[in-house]
């Protein structure tokens, strides 16, 4: 089937805003939070989304779009299935790469560095403020693996609700957890005319105090 437009003739000129480094704050997590803020207020669709990258032990990468769901001096923390695509690529090798856009105002974040599991109380805590039939999903589904049909899913589902309808708290999958990014690396960059775009890095410095600021090349 072709296509019904010439994809190399879309293009849109970025002008709304611009970048630079006076205008930045020090602490590139305080950055990303301002900038997630005015994500947030301006109404942008998913501000938390983000895509994960990963590589497996052979250095074959792959992605996919998850939510952000906390971000703090301790790092950037999502949760999924350990046992999933993702998690068992993190166990082989342990560093991802995060990128947020927000095409609304023509900003992108990336966010690169060592990830490492959260405390179980994390995940407990988290799990359990998330609603009870996200709760049943986490055991209904083998993430990643093969499965028949969605008859699969959906009889797996029917089968947990009924085995957690008389729990007063549906416990948390030993395989279902967070996992938190802890940057060495976290660029930000504003669309301007003409493709000479803003890009504003962050590197850790090799003690892990402070951090350098530098401008790059669009």
């Amino acid at each position: 089937m072709a296509l019904t437009h010439n994809i190399a003739d879309i293009r849109k000129n970025y002008s709304r805003q611009a970048l630079s480094e006076d205008a930045v704050l020090p602490d590139p997590v305080h950055q990303f939070k301002v900038w997630l803020t005015e994500a947030i207020q301006s109404e942008v669709l998913e501000p938390t989304a983000l895509t994960l990258s990963t590589v497996n032990a052979a250095g074959r990468p792959s992605a996919r779009v998850v939510l952000l769901k906390d971000v703090s001096e301790n790092g950037f923390t999502f949760f999924t299935n350990y046992e999933s695509r993702k998690g068992q690529e993190l166990a082989q090798h342990p560093y991802a790469a995060m990128t947020f856009f927000w095409p609304e105002l023509e900003r992108q974040v990336r966010v690169e560095g060592h990830v490492v599991q959260v405390p179980a109380q994390v995940s407990d805590d988290y799990f359990h403020s998330r609603p009870k039939a996200s709760q049943v999903g986490a055991w209904a589904s083998p993430q990643s693996r093969e499965i028949e049909s969605r008859d699969v899913l959906e009889k797996a589902e029917r089968n947990y609700t009924e085995e957690f309808a008389s729990m007063h708290e549906i416990p948390r999958p030993k395989h279902w957890g967070g996992f938190v990014l802890q940057p060495d690396r976290i660029e930000f960059w504003q669309g301007r005319p003409s493709r000479l775009h803003d890009r504003i890095l962050y590197e850790l410095a090799p003690e892990g105090q402070s951090w350098h600021l530098k401008r790059l090349a669009p």
